[in-house]
This record gives C-alpha cells, structure tokens and sequence, in this order.
C-alpha cells in the first residue's frame, strides 16, 4: 500500500495505490491523515469501525473518506492504521487512531470534506489499484 498528496488550487489531493482495492482505500485514507499532519506521530490506540455502501467504487472512496472526516470533526481524533475490506459496493473497515494533540501532533490543517473533483478509482495497467479524491481544506 502506498499513498501520497498532491497540490489542487486551495485544497489537497489524496492518492492511495496498492495491489487490491482495499489497499489502494487504506492508502487514500492514509493520505487524509498527510493532509493534516505526519501520520508518523499518531498511535494506533483506538478503533473506530466504519461501514459504508455506495452504487459505485468512486461514491465508495468519497463515502469512505468523508466518514474519517466527520469522526476526525466530531470524535478530535486522526487515524494512522486502516484495514479496509470491499465487497462489491461496501466497505467494512478499522480505523486506528487516537485524539488529537496539537502541541504533538501540529495539524496544518483540518479536512472540511471530500469533493468530486479529480475523484477516480481506476486499476492500472500493471494491475495497481489506484484511488484518488481532493478534500476541501
């Protein structure tokens, strides 16, 4: 599993990539905790299950997301683990976590949401999934 952010105007693209769809997800997610902080300094010390269902495997990655968002929002929490699995059109996962500190864990920002803007969930030619979205900063 990999993941990365990338610049978009006056938000942040997250971008996972691994060799199924459930690591490309947890990758993305991964990404969303680099929007805000070093998912580094973020112990795995609470789980926070999250279950999802959508018509399509975009809908699912926006869906998925803006559930970590709305408990990041709600519960002050940031998440470091994933386990993500997908069955055809929902999502199960764990997300680990623990609450925020700012003085430790010095967010640059706080994820508003997930837009539709450059949302794709697309397997590449060397067979990597790759899942992508830009959240609103």
């Amino acid at each position: 599993m990999h993941w990365q952010t990338f610049p978009h105007e006056a938000d942040i693209g997250v971008r996972g990539s691994g060799a199924t769809l459930a690591d490309a997800f947890a990758g993305a997610a991964t990404a969303l905790t680099a929007a805000i902080c070093d998912p580094a300094t973020v112990a795995p010390r609470e789980a926070l299950a999250v279950e999802c269902e959508a018509p399509d495997v975009e809908l699912l990655l926006v869906d998925w997301l803006n559930a970590l968002v709305f408990a990041m929002a709600t519960r002050h929490l940031l998440f470091s683990r994933f386990e993500v699995a997908i069955d055809g059109s929902r999502l199960r996962a764990t997300a680990w976590g623990e609450a925020l500190e700012v003085a430790r864990h010095q967010p640059a920002a706080e994820a508003k949401g997930v837009s539709f803007c450059e949302l794709k969930v697309v397997r590449q030619a060397d067979g990597q999934w790759l899942a992508q979205a830009v959240v609103d900063v």
